[in-house]
């Protein structure tokens, strides 16, 4: 399973004592070409995603509050002035907030469908501004985050390096862990050293934190992503365990008639309200004739977020889902992304998250720095290993991790295929110089 070297013939060794050791930090090496760069960007826009409230109450002030000056103007004649000032093809959502001093955020396509995000004074009438909902700066920042911009081919990139983010996690424990003449005393810390030591023990000891904080994120991401987070969904629609959510579509119950007074958005607040929803609510008004409205606690709590059906009618409530109707599966993976956006338990969770974007970053940077200072000169400096048979232990090890993080497993396969076919023949990653004995 390892890439050969090219060095003086060296004997089998088994995979054991400082062979083992030697063979891990190769594997570590190589997985770090690759993760490193992602994750010091992934930590970079994840740490700043973390603070989206914050940030866009900051960047949106001007537009997200208002002043009291009188009653509030009807949600329909909201609608119109916005449909004066900009046009507008279709509605799409409305977010209406108790605190009297926001102003109406509505999502909507243009009149050239562009899909767009408005703000309407709910006192005046007044647009107070109005952008292409793929221009707001914190969903470009989430965008990029999830895709690097790349579209579906740099979200696959994103999720390979989840994938090896977390073999970069195991690897960095097995070799962090106590040996030799180092302690746990000395494993736990601080650096101490100068110069190149100096580097290599900060690399471990934010390595050694970043294990605990890091990998419950990356496994909580992994959900979003297309080729593990189809294989969960998939799974769940076989064993019954999919989200009853009607977010995103789905079998939302018909209105009982096809003709009469649409009931007013107001009046839909109401009955949320009496239902007990949490704000701010997200109402998305029904389109065709027999079509119900459906609403949505957009509340960060998780088990706050209770939808309804309303037929647009006569304002029965059609139907009612509460998080907890939820399967466990599902609601296991809504904690997790919960967990991933610093939300599930409150300031605490978005000061770790914090910590594991600042310790992204930071073990980036050291291992780069590490590399550099000890690779030889003109040479890629990749850790000598011993050519080694694979016992079944790791062998089983190995394929478990190929199944649980399929797009690993492809990269595995190809690179190994790869080395068989190319890169020994073209010397790549390796060292010229024989391996020491045992």
């Amino acid at each position: 399973m390892t890439l050969q070297e090219t060095a003086a013939p060296v004997a089998q060794a088994r995979l054991s004592g400082g062979a083992f050791y030697r063979l891990v930090w190769k594997w570590h090496f190589l997985a770090a070409l690759y993760v490193l760069p992602f994750m010091l960007i992934l930590s970079l826009s994840g740490g700043l995603y973390l603070y989206k409230p914050q940030i866009e109450s900051w960047l949106y002030a001007d537009r997200t509050h208002v002043d009291i000056t009188g009653p509030k103007l009807s949600y329909a004649d909201q609608i119109d002035a916005l449909t004066d000032a900009h046009g507008m093809k279709r509605l799409r959502l409305i977010t209406v907030y108790e605190d009297p001093t926001r102003s109406t955020q509505i999502e909507y396509n243009t009149g050239d469908n562009v899909r767009s995000v408005a703000w309407v004074n709910p006192y005046t009438g007044e647009v107070l501004a109005s952008v292409p909902r793929g221009k707001l700066f914190m969903r470009m920042v989430k965008k990029f985050h999830g895709e690097l911009l790349g579209g579906k081919i740099g979200t696959k990139f994103v999720e390979l390096a989840a994938h090896w983010a977390i073999v970069l996690m195991i690897t960095g424990v097995i070799l962090w862990w106590p040996r030799g003449k180092r302690s746990l005393r000395d494993a736990v810390s601080l650096p101490r050293s100068n110069g190149r030591a100096w580097w290599r023990e900060t690399h471990m000891f934010t390595g050694m934190l970043a294990a605990l904080l890091i990998t419950p994120l990356l496994i909580s991401g992994l959900p979003w992503t297309d080729a593990w987070g189809g294989g969960l969904s998939y799974v769940q629609t076989q064993t019954g365990q999919k989200s009853v959510s009607l977010r995103f579509g789905g079998g939302a119950p018909k209105s009982t008639m096809d003709s009469g007074e649409t009931l007013p958005i107001a009046q839909i607040v109401a009955i949320g309200r009496n239902q007990g929803l949490a704000f701010p609510m997200e109402i998305k008004p029904p389109r065709k004739p027999d079509a119900s409205y459906w609403m949505h606690s957009a509340s960060r709590v998780r088990s706050e977020q209770t939808e309804l059906v309303v037929d647009q009618y006569s304002g029965d409530v059609l139907k009612r889902i509460d998080f907890s109707d939820n399967p466990i599966i599902a609601r296991t993976v809504s904690y997790g992304i919960s967990l991933h956006q610093g939300e599930l338990f409150g300031p605490l969770n978005l000061a770790l998250n914090t910590l594991a974007a600042g310790l992204g970053v930071l073990l980036a940077v050291s291992g780069f720095v590490a590399w550099w200072k000890r690779r030889p000169e003109g040479e890629l400096g990749v850790p000598r290993a011993p050519e080694a048979k694979l016992g079944w232990g790791m062998g089983l090890t190995v394929i478990v991790l190929m199944i649980l993080l399929p797009l690993m497993g492809a990269s595995l396969i190809l690179a190994l295929l790869l080395d068989w076919m190319l890169f020994r023949r073209l010397g790549w990653f390796r060292n010229r110089e024989p391996m020491p004995a045992e």
